[in-house]
């Protein structure tokens, strides 16, 4: 895949565990897993009933500011009910999301840079969350307030 602007982080993850403090809610699963190009570290919930993942998977993990096939960002109207993501469900317009099994959208709540070049971006998710770790280099876009989608998709 091509860089695009609106393509906050990509790369493949192996799973390393899933749930590994216990089965917290009935639907819901952490999946504990590490990437293989960026030597990032994940955590993220996902909904265990729509994406069924298992220690050992492998799925490839993309975050951007839109799901645009361009280099846009979404419209500013965004949440105020004039443009957003349901044209894209509704097949008005191709998206980000044709080529992915899972997508979330939420919003980045902290960003931690406390410790140097490592950094952590957190971001929830309607309540599900996700704390990606790494080198700054591949985090410096994840800004406290946009909004992200995050897209799954097993390998």
């Amino acid at each position: 895949m091509e860089k695009r602007d609106n393509i906050l982080f990509s790369d493949t993850f192996d799973i390393k565990d899933i749930d590994k403090d216990g089965k917290k809610f009935d639907r819901v699963s952490r999946i504990d897993a590490r990437s293989q190009t960026h030597d990032m570290s994940l955590i993220l919930d996902i909904n265990s009933e729509l994406c069924k993942l298992d220690a050992g998977d492998k799925f490839k993990l993309t975050l951007a500011s839109s799901l645009s096939l361009s280099d846009a960002k979404e419209p500013a109207a965004f949440g105020k009910g004039e443009a957003n993501w349901r044209a894209y469900v509704n097949g008005e317009e191709r998206s980000l999301a044709d080529d992915y099994e899972y997508v979330m959208f939420g919003r980045v709540y902290r960003y931690d840079d406390a410790s140097g070049t490592k950094v952590s971006a957190f971001v929830s998710f309607g309540g599900l969350l996700a704390c990606l770790e790494g080198d700054i280099r591949h985090l410096q876009s994840f800004v406290v307030g946009d909004s992200v989608y995050l897209l799954m998709k097993t390998i």
